[in-house]
């Protein structure tokens, strides 16, 4: 396991603690349609709050461009931050400068500040431009705090300002998501109960090929559907018989068909270890939710030990009342794959 530094090591009584936080969901009318990755932080911050930190919360939320603009303003969902997370929040306007250090300075010890979004500044960097980030401006995100910790293992995988800038500058942890997320992908990786089955689905074969790759070696049964499956089947991917791909489908690949959903539910019948990750079948129409939904009712009769990752694959457990039945829910998708495949991870790396 990755030696991370954990929150738990280091006293934050009065100090002024960066919470790095991944709030980036989705927002319907001004409020917040997935309380899980902001839910999922509370232990971390109840910590940071009994002990009489003074805690700012920092995020991302949308694709602003590296440009102010306030439809992806977190003022926006703030309301809902409190309610989720039991706290008075004050709202800064920016998460730099002379109006970050104001708040700090007046905040009382357990008291929290949620920072502006931290994507309004192109010094952030950007993953998708491929923009790297700036490193005078991850010091003055630093500037002025004395603990940076993170619970942001769904960002982990990218190379940002807040995410591997900040802990260039200041003493920097692990909170105690972060360390359970980090904890489950290496067991998942070394240490699980055989048979091990993983389930792989959804869209973007080019992501999902080194998790199936990864899983083809370790595991008994990898099985493939969604959209990653047709494109495996089109490309004519080459594969050794763990690999379990479609033998049929309905209508035009929008989901596997009966055959193949008899099989997955065999295989997955003896599993003691599953890790799932993106659903089997264009889910969000009814008629092609079948094979997910008869997926999800064979891992939960297995009784094998069930982590599941990834936002479609967590709408399907939200759907069908199935959060509280899996084992271990990840809130990452592209960072348990890229974890699981053997891909770098430099926001858990900056906590070592």
């Amino acid at each position: 396991m990755m030696n991370i530094k954990k929150i738990q090591d280091v006293d934050v009584a009065g100090k002024r603690v960066i919470f790095r936080v991944g709030f980036d969901v989705s927002v319907r009318d001004g409020h917040v349609e997935e309380t899980f990755k902001i839910i999922t932080v509370k232990a971390t911050l109840d910590y940071l709050i009994n002990k009489g930190a003074k805690v700012a919360l920092m995020t991302w939320l949308g694709r602003p461009g590296g440009k102010k603009d306030l439809r992806f303003s977190l003022n926006i969902i703030k309301d809902d931050i409190e309610k989720i997370l039991g706290y008075k929040i004050e709202f800064v306007p920016d998460c730099v400068g002379e109006e970050v250090a104001s708040v700090m300075e007046n905040l009382e010890n357990g008291e929290v500040a949620l920072l502006e979004n931290v994507r309004f500044y192109p010094g952030e960097g950007d993953v998708e431009t491929g923009k790297e980030f700036e490193e005078d401006f991850a010091r003055d995100l630093a500037k002025g705090f004395d603990l940076f910790v993170s619970d942001s293992f769904s960002q982990a995988h990218r190379n940002q300002a807040s995410i591997t800038g900040i802990p260039k500058f200041i003493p920097s942890y692990a909170g105690f998501l972060m360390q359970k997320e980090v904890e489950e992908m290496e067991k998942m990786k070394n240490n699980f109960a055989r048979p091990a089955v993983a389930i792989i689905g959804g869209a973007k074969i080019e992501t999902k090929l080194p998790v199936i790759k990864f899983f083809e070696e370790k595991y008994d049964y990898v099985l493939v559907g969604g959209k990653v499956a047709n494109e495996a089947l089109a490309q004519g991917v080459k594969f050794s018989g763990k690999v379990i791909l479609p033998v049929d489908f309905v209508d035009d690949r929008l989901d596997v068909g009966p055959k193949t959903i008899e099989k997955f539910k065999e295989i997955i019948s003896s599993a003691k270890t599953i890790v799932w990750n993106g659903p089997t079948g264009k889910f969000e129409e009814e008629k092609y939710a079948v094979s997910t939904r008869a997926v999800l009712a064979a891992v939960l009769a297995s009784g094998a030990y069930t982590v599941v990752g990834g936002g479609e694959t967590l709408e399907v457990l939200e759907k069908n009342n199935a959060m509280d039945k899996i084992d271990f829910v990840s809130t990452g998708g592209g960072a348990m794959l890229e974890y699981l495949g053997g891909g770098e991870m430099p926001g858990v790396e900056a906590l070592c």
